[in-house]
């Protein structure tokens, strides 16, 4: 069952993450709306309604045709110039700023929600168009079906206005970093709960490793699947990378407190969670690396944008003042059972290393950035005592001729 259960998971996870799921779910509502108006039409309530509201009824087949022509090419039109301006958008992303950003851009639901409603417009234009038939020497004509055609095209033209806007506003650097920033937040207050950072060398005895069977970047862990292992063979386990560490086939992930079965070893496997794209959501650690590189790619002489860079520092900045006070839980375990799953997270430390000293590097003779580093590392170094924060303040006012 807790097989059925991971892979039902990854499924529902990569099905609901593609950028096809929502048009599909739109597209088959649609349908469904076409073939519920088109029931109403041809009824005797519609017929009804068509006798008393005489601008509903067409009893030219020609001119019903000739609408659904038109609205179906039109639409279609719109749909292609639409996303043709998306893919110049996620080039444009790629090239000025970092090609891992593209997932914040092609994600974005008010996009596939677009693209949805245009698909359903065509889905039932489409399909009222092969209502349109002979029956008995006259013409069946759904022309409440039609007009109700002619009502989402014209929403599909004030969907498209509002499409134009809204991408060249998605598009704009500023509003990207906040995106990233936002989701990053969100997930470090969910992962980093503890108001005590662990700083020691956690003590194991290890007699038993388990190895990684596929190369790939471990994202952590099913935390049910690993605790039920954990009380069901009443073992610990002590991770030895963390999150984010791309781990090559065969080498060491885990230890654990008791020898394993050679049989069991896939049951433990399944409960660690690797995958070939990092994702925010798992790791907020992705989240840091994905505005340290947009920092970076400003400041590369391609693209000389100082003002970007500053932006992306200053995000990090406010995310590394809540990392400042909130930490990753020294291990995972459940109430009353005396088995842990010890974590192996980056300190604070040894993460503001790896994230704002290679911008400082790349970008340290720019006076714009280091008179902001200089700013806002004065400021943090007043929320925690930081040695890589001291040093590296101090290089800063030393590069600006401060004392």
């Amino acid at each position: 069952m807790d097989k059925i259960r991971l892979w039902f998971l990854r499924t529902y996870d990569q099905i609901v993450s593609s950028i096809a799921f929502l048009p599909a779910i739109i597209s088959i509502g649609f349908f469904c709306v076409a073939i519920l108006i088109f029931s109403f039409d041809v009824s005797e309530m519609g017929q009804d309604l068509k006798t008393k509201l005489t601008f509903l009824a067409l009893k030219d087949s020609a001119t019903a045709r000739s609408i659904l022509g038109a609205v179906a090419g039109g639409v279609i039109s719109l749909t292609v110039f639409s996303f043709s301006m998306v893919m110049i958008v996620l080039n444009q992303a790629a090239s000025q700023m970092s090609n891992r950003v593209l997932d914040k851009l092609i994600g974005n639901r008010f996009q596939q929600i677009v693209l949805g409603f245009y698909i359903g417009t065509i889905v039932y234009t489409f399909f009222i168009f092969s209502t349109i038939r002979d029956t008995e020497s006259r013409f069946q004509i759904p022309s409440i079906s039609i007009f109700l055609i002619t009502v989402l095209t014209v929403i599909d033209i004030f969907l498209f206005i509002y499409f134009l806007h809204f991408i060249t506003q998605s598009v704009k650097y500023d509003v990207i970093v906040e995106r990233i920033k936002s989701a990053t937040f969100k997930g470090m207050k969910a992962f980093c709960t503890s108001k005590k950072e662990v700083r020691h060398e956690q003590e194991f005895a290890a007699l038993e490793v388990i190895r990684a069977k596929t190369s790939g970047i471990f994202e952590g862990f099913d935390t049910k699947e690993i605790m039920d292992f954990c009380e069901e063979n009443e073992c610990s386990f002590l991770a030895i990378y963390p999150m984010g560490t791309f781990i090559l086939r065969g080498q060491p992930i885990l230890k654990c407190s008791h020898t394993i079965a050679e049989e069991k070893i896939p049951e433990v496997l399944q409960g660690i969670i690797f995958s070939q794209q990092e994702s925010v959501d798992r790791n907020y650690e992705y989240g840091f690396r994905q505005l340290s590189e947009i920092a970076l790619k400003a400041l590369s002489p391609g693209v000389n944008d100082p003002g970007t860079a500053i932006l992306s520092f200053r995000a990090l900045m406010d995310l590394f003042q809540y990392r400042a006070l909130n930490f990753p839980p020294e291990s995972i375990t459940r109430e009353g059972s005396p088995y842990l799953l010890i974590r192996n997270e980056h300190s604070f430390d040894a993460l503001f290393e790896r994230i704002v000293l290679p911008i400082w590097d790349y970008g340290k003779n720019d006076r714009m950035l280091a008179q902001e580093f200089d700013l806002l590392l004065g400021q943090l170094s007043l929320i925690l005592s930081s040695e890589p924060v001291f040093e590296l303040l101090k290089k800063v006012r030393k590069q600006l001729g401060m004392k």
